[in-house]
């Protein structure tokens, strides 16, 4: 079993690299590589600086003997991704006295990782942020790509700001303390890879869909390396999501919608996009663009990995249009949608009807 850490580099105009493998948050050389003068504070939450905020904090103490290590820990949970935390991240990084040339590091799951990254972009208007990422929800999607933001009651991540990261260091072993649930929501995502663009890598992930809820090392750094390389090629051609990049939202609209009528309580990020990508699926059926088959195959493969394919019961297709309505990538001229012509082949469509849209979800 070939566990030797893998680096995929993030090109464009601000150029990174992103480290996955076991041990990585222990390795002190590799953390303070990124670390430009002689500050640094840890973000994280509640339930993962107890893991591992010790860990990372000796092991930069002890590759930069002279770093002043300041620590923030927030409540755990989407509830905590407000412009409140973010107030709370910023009032803790003037309390340190933090410079232009300190370091925030992100530790934990895509809600701090999204959080710290836009207190990062705006302290100071932009310091060092390294992402280290401790779900595999985060390691394939949310810490790769500098989008950060924090919810709002009428939606999900309408204040932000891109600010591309220093570094993404993704440590699998961090995954053995995860939920299982949690687990399963950051597959959900890896299979998004495979349905917007790659179809073998959806074959891959078909075939090794036991080993990955087995949690086996090598197929998860797999998942996660190929994840990466994915994303990685895609924000280095559209840093700001002008065109391409909107793929990687394939199942986005319909998931934060979801989201947000639940209150961020219900299913979280990776099980709303799973539902997502299947009503996406449905859609494009509806359109015209893809076969029943396709639709078929993604539902059965999520259902695999036993994540959730049906909207939750009691939820209004009317109230969760209206939350469509709000979305980053609805235009003036209407709603727009990631849609595909089948496994492999996402495109984005705009002035999508409303009626289609309702049609898909009264069915679900």
């Amino acid at each position: 079993m070939n566990l030797t850490p893998r680096e995929v580099a993030v090109a464009g105009d601000v150029p990174y690299s992103i480290h996955v493998g076991p041990g990585l948050l222990d390795d002190g050389a590799l953390l303070a590589r990124s670390v430009r003068g002689r500050d640094a504070m840890l973000v994280s939450d509640a339930h993962v600086a107890p893991l591992y905020a010790d860990r990372v904090a000796a092991a930069l103490q002890a590759a930069r003997p002279d770093l002043r290590i300041h620590r923030h820990v927030l409540p755990p949970g989407e509830a905590s991704k407000t412009l409140a935390s973010f107030a709370d991240v910023t009032d803790a990084l003037a309390d340190a006295r933090m410079r232009r040339d300190a370091t925030l590091f992100a530790l934990g799951g895509g809600v701090i990782g999204d959080l710290a990254g836009f207190a990062a972009a705006c302290w100071m208007r932009g310091i060092d942020c390294v992402q280290l990422p401790t779900t595999l929800l985060a390691m394939v999607d949310s810490s790769v790509g500098g989008k950060t933001a924090v919810d709002l009651p009428q939606g999900k991540n309408l204040v932000g700001a891109f600010h591309p990261p220093r570094a993404v260091i993704a440590d699998t072993a961090a995954l053995r303390t995860l939920p299982a649930r949690e687990l399963r929501a950051g597959l959900a995502e890896v299979v998004k890879y495979g349905a917007l663009g790659d179809a073998a890598f959806l074959d891959w992930i078909d075939a090794n869909a036991d080993a990955l809820l087995a949690m086996d090392d090598a197929a998860l750094a797999e998942a996660i390396a190929r994840s990466c390389a994915h994303k990685a090629a895609i924000v280095a051609r559209d840093p700001f999501e002008h065109g391409e990049r909107a793929l990687l939202n394939l199942g986005h609209t319909f998931g934060h919608a979801i989201e947000t009528e639940q209150g961020y309580g219900g299913l979280n990020h990776g099980e709303a996009v799973a539902v997502g990508m299947v009503l996406a699926a449905r859609l494009s059926e509806a359109l015209g663009l893809a076969p029943a088959a396709d639709t078929r195959r993604l539902r059965d493969l999520l259902v695999r990995l036993q994540l959730p394919v049906d909207v939750p019961p009691g939820l209004d297709p009317e109230r969760l249009l209206a939350h469509m309505r709000l979305d980053k990538k609805a235009t003036a001229g209407g709603l727009r949608f990631i849609v595909w012509r089948g496994a492999g082949r996402a495109e984005v469509v705009g002035d999508v009807p409303e009626s289609a849209v309702l049609s898909v979800l009264r069915e679900a």
